[in-house]
């Protein structure tokens, strides 16, 4: 198999348990499952998918030598994702989405009764060890620091959203290196500049209004849908346009999903009102101090650059919006 990627350019698959893996109905789906949850309205020609970043993820894993089953469960690791991704966050529990960790909760119930877990057998792969991000310190671990799934989907977003060019996508990725289950920067200079990179794709991204506004909208809709019987609980975890065919049939006989439905895509008039609003949302928002190589040993950018720790731990609580609807 070989997919041309946005981030590391030719990907070239040969092992067998990775082709079965890809070509597995579950793994598929995450063509048409939108990374950011429904941002083409709001940025046309920005979409990218679940699929091409778990094989970014893989692909990240691979080029810094990570073992063969930090790799595959590097390449799963997003699996469990709903249709229009961490919307569901908004949907299920309290809804508030404030730490977006829906598809975490159920990733390891979810692989074990797909059909990755038999090809993982059939391979002498232990599906236990394979869902347990407690054993893939390079793949998976907690913010601020960085991991394969956080590297990948902030330069591709840098890259989808046009915030970053190539040069400097290459530029970070020349100076990351990976050592004993740790990623770093080989210098503080490329640390402190991918750190700030991924704050204002934050800011203007995962945690802004907008991104608000589209997991209220999207949630809203699909929450109508649900109640009224035109999807189920299986629907979620098909694709986006599976989802929408099943929904869209709907609009001529229910105004109110008609009415979210405009909501959603964008077309109604809407802002941001503290004193007068509809909807109060969050948004999980990210921030990321680094380890870096300097003077000899290694340092968080947070202990060079001084004000990051204060950036870091400010940008690391969710962001609170309220939404004032005009419809």
């Amino acid at each position: 198999m070989k997919y041309q990627d946005r981030v590391y350019g030719e990907i070239k698959i040969d092992e067998p348990v990775l082709l079965e893996i890809i070509s597995a109905p579950e793994f598929q789906r995450l063509k048409d499952v939108d990374q950011g949850g429904y941002y083409e309205v709001h940025y046309p020609g920005t979409k990218h998918t679940r699929f091409e970043h778990s094989l970014g993820v893989f692909e990240l894993l691979r080029r810094y030598r990570a073992s063969p089953e930090e790799q595959i469960a590097g390449l799963i690791h997003d699996i469990s994702h709903s249709a229009f991704s961490h919307t569901m966050d908004y949907i299920v529990a309290d809804g508030s989405g404030k730490t977006q960790c829906h598809q975490d909760r159920i990733f390891s119930d979810y692989v074990k009764n797909s059909s990755i877990a038999g090809i993982l057998g059939k391979y002498n792969f232990d599906v236990d060890k394979i869902v347990d991000d407690s054993n893939f310190p390079l793949k998976e671990n907690e913010l601020p620091d960085i991991c394969a799934d956080r590297i990948d989907y902030s330069l591709r977003g840098l890259l989808a959203f046009k915030m970053e060019d190539r040069e400097t996508i290459n530029y970070f990725l020349d100076h990351l290196k990976a050592a004993q289950g740790k990623w770093f920067f080989d210098d503080i200079a490329s640390a402190k500049k991918y750190a700030v990179a991924f704050k204002k794709l934050n800011d203007i991204h995962y945690s802004s209004e907008i991104t608000a506004y589209m997991f209220r909208t999207t949630a809203d809709y699909l929450k109508h849908a649900f109640s009224r019987g035109y999807i189920n609980e299986d629907d979620f975890y098909t694709t986006d346009t599976e989802v929408l065919n099943k929904t869209r049939e709907h609009h001529s006989g229910d105004p109110v999903l008609e009415k979210l439905w405009q909501r959603m895509e964008n077309k109604i008039r809407w802002e941001v009102n503290k004193e007068d609003y509809d909807a109060r949302v969050f948004c999980k928002s990210r921030a990321v101090d680094p380890f870096c190589q300097y003077q000899g040993s290694l340092k968080r950018v947070s202990e060079v650059i001084p004000g990051w720790k204060e950036i870091v731990t400010d940008n690391l609580k969710p962001k609170e919006h309220f939404i004032k609807f005009y419809d």
